[in-house]
């Protein structure tokens, strides 16, 4: 049995049980082919309607489709984090109050960050900040580190940069916040995040820091 084979046999048992939850009853096979017929009251709708409508991965029981934009941290790493994971590096989805549209939360979350300190704070992003990139429903900041002797010695005189990724959904916000060179960042992503999320709480948010 070829691999197309297996996976073709395994969307069809998925289907099969799939219909109980989607509101489909089975009819009698016409014939020996194994083709599943299903219909929903007076509806005709066939497993090729069902994928289109609904996914491949809803039919056959796999996760949802992950965030276009947001890319997960790699593993054991200790200067990312991300709405993607993994585990360790997780940053809770950012839940903006409820009738608010994606365009306001995203207007909202832009006016959060143009209001991010330029000089800094808590010691971290003293070099400050820029937009790098937008487009629909996604934004990317980069914030600089000083020029401390950490920049000096390892980095060229140059400041370190983070990227500072948002993507706005259908209810909430993602967000991944990660450095782009070295093992460690001392904490300056987890800050930078804490610091938006307490603002974004006190415009009504659900929004989660991370353990720094």
């Amino acid at each position: 049995i070829t691999f197309a084979m297996k996976y073709s046999l395994v969307a069809i048992v998925a289907a099969a049980s799939a219909e109980a939850a989607m509101g489909f009853a089975p009819v009698a096979p016409a014939s020996r082919s194994g083709v599943l017929a299903l219909r929903a009251q007076d509806a005709q709708v066939s497993r090729r309607g069902v994928i289109a409508t609904f996914g491949a991965g809803a039919v056959l029981g796999l996760p949802g489709a992950a965030s276009a934009a947001l890319k997960p941290c790699p593993a054991d790493s200790k200067n990312c984090w991300s709405a993607e994971g993994p585990a360790k590096n997780v940053v809770p989805k950012w839940s903006f109050p409820a009738g608010m549209s994606q365009k306001d939360a995203l207007a909202g979350l832009k006016e959060v960050l143009d209001a991010y300190p330029k000089d800094g704070q808590g010691g971290v992003d003293l070099g400050g900040w820029s937009i790098a990139e937008e487009k629909d429903g996604y934004v990317r900041y980069e914030f600089k580190s000083g020029l401390g002797n950490f920049a000096k010695f390892f980095n060229g005189n140059k400041p370190f940069v983070d990227d500072f990724e948002l993507e706005v959904g259908d209810g909430f916000a993602s967000i991944r916040s990660a450095s782009r060179v070295g093992a460690s960042d001392f904490s300056v992503n987890a800050k930078r995040i804490n610091y938006i999320a307490a603002s974004l709480k006190a415009k009504g948010w659900n929004a989660e820091g991370v353990k720094a």
